[in-house]
């Protein structure tokens, strides 16, 4: 391990769809979560591991992406756990949502727990979407911010095209402990390949479905097989199973005669070889498993842990 260095945890954390997971993707070059127009598309809390130069030396960041401020417990506790438990918390604010983009919106019953969590470490505030409103419209967010946190970096980001994304890193930097690097060099995240593959499945059902995809569903990958293939890129073979919680919910995803499912195997199988670099051959089955998002055993069974993150 090099010498001490400015090493942590930062957790991301902010109102659905802020662009948390675009951010997340676009810090690490990878892509490792699952992200739509779709609020409520992080359901889990994912580690990725990105090390920046910094005043001459280098720093560690390990970012914990957290679910949007949700109604269900499960993600509202994963969110704020992640934020109790950082070293650094960035809060990312839409600057396109005119009720959510003031730090008023934290006062609000239930948004509260998020805004008291986001005070309890050192915080950065990063304004996103900034590419789709004019100055004049940004700068008195940005004032408002700086008095809600008078201490906090209030850094204006485009997560989509990465601009300002290195001024928010360093300033999330600076603010980590300082001590021995806390990952290999090599590391990016700390999720399995076949948690990644659950990902990409589960954002082109956002992609496919829009509106029409029944919110609770959850993707399990169930046959992993991976062996050697042509010019040097091993061939994979999945098999995924779609699980949603009522028997009318089947049909949306399967589509007439199967053309949805299909269509659906077919932009994950293509999403899957770029992210993972093999040959994909996907299989997609739906599964009916009555009210599994509201029972903690099944949560668990899906992989899902109450008490925060996934295994």
């Amino acid at each position: 391990m090099p010498d001490e260095i400015h090493a942590g945890f930062c957790a991301i954390v902010g109102l659905p769809n802020v662009g948390k997971s675009t951010l997340l993707n676009r810090i690490v070059g990878r892509h490792l979560v699952a992200v739509s127009a779709k609020p409520q598309t992080t359901r889990d809390r994912i580690v990725g591991v990105h090390v920046i130069e910094l005043d001459g030396g280098r720093a560690q960041i390990a970012y914990v992406d957290t679910p949007g401020l949700q109604d269900g417990r499960y993600m509202r506790d994963a969110a704020i756990a992640a934020a109790y438990d950082a070293d650094v918390v960035l809060l990312l604010v839409d600057v396109t949502d005119r009720r959510g983009r003031m730090p008023a919106r934290l006062a609000e019953e239930d948004a509260a727990e998020l805004g008291e969590a986001s005070r309890a470490h050192p915080l950065v505030i990063g304004l996103n979407k900034v590419d789709r409103i004019d100055k004049p419209e940004l700068l008195p967010v940005m004032q408002a911010w700086s008095d809600y946190a008078p201490t906090a970096d209030v850094v204006p980001i485009c997560a989509t095209t990465g601009a300002g994304v290195e001024a928010l890193e360093r300033a999330i930097a600076r603010l980590l402990p300082v001590g021995p690097q806390l990952f290999p060099d090599e590391m990016v995240t700390d999720r399995t390949p076949q948690f990644i593959a659950q990902e990409i499945i589960r954002e082109q059902l956002y992609h496919q479905l829009g509106k029409e995809l029944p919110y609770a569903c959850a993707v399990q990958i169930e046959t992993w097989n991976t062996k050697p293939g042509k010019a040097g890129k091993s061939e994979l073979t999945i098999g995924a199973i779609i699980v949603v919680e009522r028997d009318s919910q089947k049909p949306i995803v399967v589509g007439r005669g199967g053309a949805r499912i299909r269509e659906l195997g077919i932009a994950a199988r293509l999403a899957l070889d770029a992210a993972l670099d093999a040959t994909v051959h996907l299989t997609l089955f739906v599964k009916v498993l009555e009210e599994w998002s509201r029972g903690e055993a099944e949560l668990r069974r899906l992989g899902y842990h109450p008490e925060g993150g996934r295994s």
